[in-house]
């Protein structure tokens, strides 16, 4: 590939901004330079930010161009197609997406609680390896251990199917995410249209698929994820015996910890901990639990999801930057520190040597507007 020279930037490094050119070259980043000219055939940054591509670990948005009714399941490849383009759209460069494992099968209020990993986990091979998506994807296995049918289908994954991640999602009413089930009903009969009694039908039946189930499921997933090399992730963890419990288990990365508490307790275990920006930006959770804010205060808070809302990332990184007062460090949540944390040394910085997947970004009436994104030097 021929030498692409990308001028007149300021170039977001790990500890500083710089004006500057970035070098790329055979796809990864071959030299920093600092000064705002603009040689001869380079590309003019007009003196907009240049970031390293964001490093998404936990979306659902797959999902949601999956099902973009209720009742409509949408062809798989094409949902895939409009995911990955997306996601490229809105700077994010590598994605870890969010696929549950564990169904129930039997007959209950919420009838599209059914197996769809394995399928969908396929069509996305299939298309990554024609090469028809724009930005790198891996896999993120959501346990869900509150279901009848998880161990079974972990068994259909193998070391072929790269899963970066698995994380343990204990969604039992009453506790964790949803110790308050009015958040819990208001999500749910919103979701399903249910009413009152088949609320109270779908709280008693995951009470007893956790009795029956979660034990065995959770030891399933930690050994699944040792197996397979995967980071294991806890998810929603709430109280210090919780967190004590991920970290024997080696858990490495802690989604959405619900109180002060949790995530204090993460980092004395040295479990990194990610919030969601859409907490951040709409200023709470939408559960009800702790504030992605007050635990960036608190210097609790490492990394940045999108989880629902892609093009929430970056506004959620630079809302962190005016708390901070530190944009490097900001970037460091979307980029650098998850790709820390999903062990992947080749990205995630602005340093010779590493992969140059990229984002041009400047502001706009104070809010972030993305204007390029590159993956491994080809801008997408």
């Amino acid at each position: 590939m021929p030498q692409t020279i990308l001028a007149n930037a300021r170039l977001i490094l790990p500890d500083n901004v710089l004006t500057g050119s970035l070098v790329i070259e055979d796809g990864a980043i071959a030299d920093i330079r600092a000064g705002a000219d603009v040689p001869q055939g380079a590309l003019d940054m007009a003196g907009d930010f240049l970031a390293p591509g964001m490093v998404e670990l936990h979306t659902d948005n797959l999902e949601r161009h999956m099902r973009p009714r209720p009742g409509v399941d949408w062809p798989h490849a094409a949902a895939i197609i409009a995911h990955d383009a997306e996601l490229a759209g809105c700077g994010i460069t590598t994605v870890f997406d969010a696929m549950r494992v564990g169904s129930v099968v039997s007959d209950g209020p919420d009838q599209d609680y059914e197996k769809y990993a394995r399928e969908l986990a396929h069509e996305l091979i299939d298309l990554r390896n024609e090469g028809a998506l724009r930005i790198s994807h891996l896999l993120h296995l959501r346990a869900e251990v509150c279901s009848e049918t998880l161990i079974a289908e972990m068994d259909e994954f193998g070391p072929d199917d790269r899963v970066g991640i698995i994380s343990l999602m204990d969604h039992t009413p009453g506790q964790r995410q949803f110790r308050d089930l009015s958040k819990l009903a208001q999500y749910v009969q919103g979701k399903y249209k249910l009413d009152d009694a088949a609320f109270d039908e779908h709280v008693s039946r995951m009470k007893a698929l956790r009795d029956r189930y979660g034990d065995a499921h959770e030891a399933a997933a930690v050994e699944v994820a040792h197996r397979l090399g995967a980071v294991l992730a806890s998810h929603d963890d709430t109280t210090p015996e919780h967190v004590a419990r991920s970290a024997g288990y080696g858990v490495r990365l802690a989604e959405f910890p619900t109180t002060p508490e949790a995530a204090s307790a993460c980092h004395d275990h040295g479990i990194m901990v990610m919030m969601g920006a859409p907490n951040l930006i709409r200023g709470g959770s939408h559960s009800g639990n702790v504030s992605a804010a007050e635990l960036a205060r608190a210097g609790h808070l490492d990394i940045l999801s999108s989880d629902y809302v892609p093009a929430g990332l970056i506004g959620g990184a630079m809302i962190l930057a005016d708390l901070w007062n530190d944009l490097p460090r900001a970037i460091a949540t979307v980029t650098a520190n998850p790709a820390t944390a999903a062990g992947l040394a080749d990205r995630g910085r602005l340093q010779p040597g590493l992969r140059a997947d990229l984002m041009r970004f400047r502001m706009v009436a104070d809010r972030p507007v993305i204007r390029e994104t590159w993956v491994r030097g080809s801008r997408v």
